[in-house]
């Protein structure tokens, strides 16, 4: 009979050893081989004691998985899934099963990376591929970039995008029409006055009377209204205004599109294409522009190029745009994006093709004719007099038709003006009109759905104008025709799954993006319908699980950073940067020192730094760093004392994007407080800190979290992401509000940042899962085994290639950095021979040429065990003999499997192969675990400069696939 206790047989700490890779026995082997006797022995070498926290954090318990399950039901049951009417950007829709279950709910797609290393991510890239094609044929313009985060945010992008474009150089002003959605507004004034520009609102008629640099128009408008532009495009274009759009992407199927009425940029939210509202996200923006403009756009472009066969291959376009390259001087800070949100929605247009959208459209269109045909019959005013799927109407007891709504579980949108609007999207149905008729007008209406019909098909009204109903083609390439029966619609999804390397396969050891575990049951809640299916701006008193949600996972992100409070409203790392650097903006304006803009970047910092400062329209000065990659805190103590008067903060990554742990920090924020500003602390390293240390103790001011790192949400392929702010009481006041949903925080005037309060709020359960099931001794232990892992790694290797960067005791953080330029003045070879060498191996590489030029940057994280970790090992070693082949001359510079790699099916078939000074065997299975479980990349590798040469972003012919 077992000695163990109850507790004990309960096993509450079981998530944690799930989520933590090595097995105790293989810890035990790992500390030994680095040299430590525990965890807590080697977190005592590494992390300097200086900077440790002197208590625990207050996290609570472990928990099991069934218990933190039946919790966070308990959370959702608390909200209440009215039908919602409110529009505005979000709508219900319908995710197809097939999409769901294959797709959103699987690993193959949500624990991707996002596409560098496009050999092996050829499926993705084919779905990001078909949604610049959907964006693209519903616009009518002729470049889509990948996406981006929302609609409010691409409206911000469009904006910076027009000034930089305009030819009315000396013009400071764009236009925003008062029809627009007010957070959208909301979001473009909060960037306009980072930028400086002029934000004039009017009725839309009015735009040309300005001098402009460009303006902005919603299709169809807030109120429902289609109004066709085409003649003050016109005029605006001869004044050389850059004319943007906000455009509905279901109303795109029906209505003329926005080019040909002569826009120069079109975007929008793809969410009512099979994406849950998720109280505000995430869902993809679209964004298209004139192919003039291409290399001004924001955001990911997916290009065709070919491999060295010559055979068609897709990349990412253009990456010379990129903020990770172009820094200060990038079109944006957009890191993380939405893709798998917009493979979503690309597998929603493929799904149901031309006629199923056609037939989705024109469903709702018929249901608010039935609606509006039947409401005016019995005298209600509507305001606007044509429609796609939105009514507002004017004239009636407000109070009395909503309180019947809510009784109904409905929730209409209720203007301040007293006019009621009613959106209906693709969930409507016959019986919700009749309802909706009862509601506004009471019982004994004696309104019949059917018999309104049949008016209609009579005649009886005209909702779309002849001469914006659109009339050409869409969606005429044969990806969207093929693939209606579900039988097909499976087998297209896995065809492409097939062709991409990610989590299910193994490790992905990118440095400074944590590719960790994301753990099954920590997924289950987002496919909820109380969390996937909820409006933003519903009344808050139907959100209470997702009240007490944010707020308990706010508690859980002060307690692990040091912080006072969360702000989470930021639906990206990147947008996390902004909004940080906005608070320090306005914090410094509130007390008379709006002159301070210089923001101290040292030379190591992530590319989004840099570029989220002159977003926020500060001005960067790059600090030097030492031989070690430390920061020079004598150059900073020189500038910060030298731009002292100006000095508005320090942009600061911890542990440095070296990977140590650098031991100056504490000095480094007490420098930058002297001379008045402010420590911006960049947690994409927090992963290294959660237990051990925090931004807060350490002296930061504000730092943002990028859950979709440390705090396991899946990358998803490049998106989504989520970061939220955390930062000290006296910066509080000055975090992202919002015009529509108001809390009662101080904090509620502000401008946002994001279309939604809460950002990307339905992924939220997923963090919340990870700190709740691991609990205070979870997450401290999961840090110390990433510093285990890494530094086991980096030991292992460090007998094969330099370890560049090494803090106290020759320790290495979460992470470690091997140098390759010693490589590759031996022997010729590059770091993208060995990255692309990796993929035969099986393996995604480590992070390339970041932040040192011929380098990779390793980390493990905690979640891989060690079976994987010396797979890696092995695979890394084996390479480096490889390497030494050419060294010698065993194999020529130019033809070797490493200059060749990645090999494919292809390459083993080929005669000519016999030529080669290797076998086919040491090219496609060069270990005995690659024997055992081969990852075949579908393409060889892909001419980058052909790509951009001869740009091609739309889906290729398909005999090209086949």
């Amino acid at each position: 009979m077992t000695k163990q206790t109850l507790t004990q047989l309960e096993q509450h700490e079981l998530f944690l050893s799930r989520h933590i890779g090595p097995s105790q026995t293989q810890q035990q082997e790992m500390l030994n081989f680095v040299g430590a006797e525990s965890l807590e022995d080697l977190t005592a070498q590494t992390v300097p004691g200086s900077i440790r926290l002197p208590q625990e954090l207050t996290i609570g318990d472990s928990c099991g998985e069934a218990e933190g399950t039946a919790y966070i039901r308990g959370i959702a049951d608390k909200n209440k899934v009215f039908k919602s009417y409110i529009g505005m950007g979000y709508y219900g829709t319908e995710v197809p099963n097939v999409i769901l279950r294959n797709v959103f709910e699987n690993p193959g797609w949500y624990t991707a990376y996002t596409p560098y290393q496009p050999e092996i991510a050829q499926g993705r890239l084919e779905a990001i591929l078909n949604f610049q094609q959907v964006s693209m044929d519903l616009t009518g313009l002729d470049l889509a970039s990948a996406s981006l985060l929302d609609e409010a945010t691409a409206a911000a992008e469009a904006m910076a995008m027009a000034k930089r474009v305009s030819k009315a150089k000396k013009a400071n002003i764009f236009f925003v029409a008062d029809d627009v959605f007010p957070q959208t507004l909301d979001v473009v004034q909060t960037r306009a006055e980072c930028f400086g520009f002029e934000v004039i609102v009017g009725p839309a008629n009015e735009a040309a009377n300005y001098e402009l640099f460009g303006a902005l128009f919603q299709y169809t408008n807030r109120f429902g209204e289609i109004n066709d532009n085409t003649e003050l495009f016109a005029k605006l274009a001869q004044k050389k205004a850059i004319i943007t759009v906000a455009a509905d992407i279901m109303s795109l199927v029906l209505l003329k599109s926005p080019g040909s009425m002569g826009a120069d940029i079109v975007f929008g939210s793809a969410q009512r294409f099979g994406v849950p509202m998720g109280y505000g996200g995430p869902h993809a923006a679209f964004f298209v522009a004139r192919d003039a403009h291409k290399r001004s756009m924001p955001g990911r472009i997916i290009g065709v190029s070919k491999d060295t066969r010559g055979n068609k291959a897709l990349r990412m376009a253009m990456q010379t745009r990129e903020q990770h390259i172009r820094r200060e001087k990038a079109n944006s800070n957009i890191c993380t994006a939405q893709i798998l949100l917009a493979n979503m929605a690309s597998f929603y247009a493929v799904f149901h093709g031309a006629v199923g959208l056609k037939n989705i459209a024109s469903r709702i269109n018929r249901l608010t004719d039935i609606l509006a045909v039947g409401l005016k019959a019995k005298g209600v005013a509507l305001v606007n007099n044509t429609w796609f799927d939105t009514l507002s109407l004017s004239g009636l007891d407000v109070d009395a038709v909503n309180a019947r709504a809510l009784t109904a579980e409905m929730n209409l949108r209720i203007d301040s003006d007293g006019i009621v609007g009613i959106s209906l999207d693709e969930t409507t149905t016959r019986d919700d009109i009749a309802q909706l008729f009862d509601v506004i007008l009471g019982a004994d209406h004696g309104l019949d759905v059917a018999i309104l019909d049949a008016e209609i098909l009579a005649g009886a009204v005209q909702s779309i104008p002849a001469e914006l109903i659109r009339h050409d083609k869409i969606l005429s390439h044969p990806t969207f025709s093929s693939y209606q029966s579900e039988t097909e619609m499976m087998r297209y999804i896995k065809r492409l799954e097939n062709k991409d390397l990610a989590l299910n396969h193994s490790m992905i050891s990118l440095g400074s993006c944590t590719m960790k575990l994301n753990a099954a049951v920590e997924m289950l809640p987002v496919s909820w319908p109380e969390f996937a299916n909820m409006h933003p701006f519903c009344p808050l008193n139907q959100a209470e699980g997702y009240t007490q949600l944010i707020n308990e996972l706010s508690d859980y992100l002060v307690n692990i950073t040091g912080y006072d409070n969360v702000c989470i409203q930021p639906n990206s790392g990147a947008q996390g940067e902004y909004a940080g650097l906005l608070a320090i903006k306005k914090y410094h304006e509130s007390r008379s020192e709006g002159h301070r803009d210089i923001c101290l970047i040292p030379q190591s910092a992530h590319g989004t730094n840099p570029a989220s400062a002159q977003l926020a329209g500060m001005k960067v000065v790059v600090t030097a760093c030492d031989k070690d990659g430390n920061v020079d805190v004598e150059d900073l103590r020189a500038k910060a004392a030298e731009l002292a008067d100006n000095l508005s903060c320090i942009m600061i990554t911890y542990p440095s994007t070296h990977g140590v742990y650098e031991e100056s920090i504490s000095e480094i924020c007490e420098i930058v407080h002297q001379y008045g500003g402010q420590v911006y602390l960049d947690g994409a390293n927090m992963n290294a800190q959660v237990g051990l240390t925090s931004p807060g103790f350490i002296g930061a001011d504000v730092s943002h979290l990028n859950l979709h790192k440390t705090f396991s949400i899946p990358h998803g392929g490049g998106g989504p992401g989520m970061g939220p702010i955390g930062i000290k009481k006296h910066l509080a006041p000055f975090v992202a509000g919002h015009q529509i949903v108001k809390p009662g925080r101080e904090s509620d005037h502000n401008g946002a940042v994001s279309a939604a309060p809460y950002g990307s709020a339905s992924i939220l359960p997923i963090s919340w899962m990870y700190i709740k099931l691991l609990g205070t001794k979870g997450v401290k232990q999961s840090t110390q085994m990433a510093l285990l892992n890494a530094n086991y790694v980096m030991k292992k290797l460090s007998g094969h290639y330099p370890v560049l960067f090494t803090g106290r005791n020759e320790r290495v953080a979460h992470e470690c950095i091997i140098d390759l330029r010693p490589l590759k003045e031996t022997s010729g070879v590059t770091e993208m021979d060995i990255a692309k060498r990796l993929n035969d191996y099986g393996f995604h590489s480590p992070t390339m040429s970041f932040p040192v030029a011929g380098t990779l940057m390793i980390e493990p994280t905690e979640s891989e065990s060690k079976v994987e970790l010396d797979r890696f090992v092995e695979a890394m070693i084996a390479i480096r003999n490889e390497v030494a082949k050419v060294e010698s001359g065993q194999w020529p510079q130019d033809n070797n499997p490493l200059h060749n790699a990645p090999h494919t099916m292809a390459d083993i078939m080929d005669p000519a192969f016999d030529s080669r000074p290797y076998s086919r065997e040491e090219a496609v299975f060069p270990s005995a675990a690659v024997k055992a479980n081969k990852f075949w990349p579908t393409v060889n590798r892909i001419d980058d400069v052909y790509g951009d040469r001869n740009l091609m972003c739309s889906c290729v012919p398909i005999g090209d696939y086949e």
